[in-house]
């Protein structure tokens, strides 16, 4: 699952390269039982695996729901 969003102050923290700020794009993948979320500058190549955006879930079908509550949590375009 894939959105588009804009990060409030502070911006979003990553493994790889700390805060992203900014128009970001959210992706968010189920496999072996887990949730990964990552998040990339909008259409740039390069995604990067959101700080503590790892969870294990029993059903693949709740990704939707894990997915729409970090999008609702990250996207701040106000502020």
């Amino acid at each position: 699952m894939i959105s588009d969003f804009t990060a409030g102050p502070g911006g979003v923290m990553t493994d790889e390269v700390g805060v992203v700020t900014g128009d970001l794009t959210l992706r968010s993948e189920y496999a072996s039982g887990q949730v990964t979320l990552h998040v990339q500058y909008k259409d740039a190549a390069e995604w990067y695996a959101l700080t503590g955006g790892r969870a294990a879930l029993r059903d693949a079908g709740d990704v939707t729901a894990v997915h729409q509550i970090v999008l609702g949590i990250l996207n701040r375009p106000e502020g």
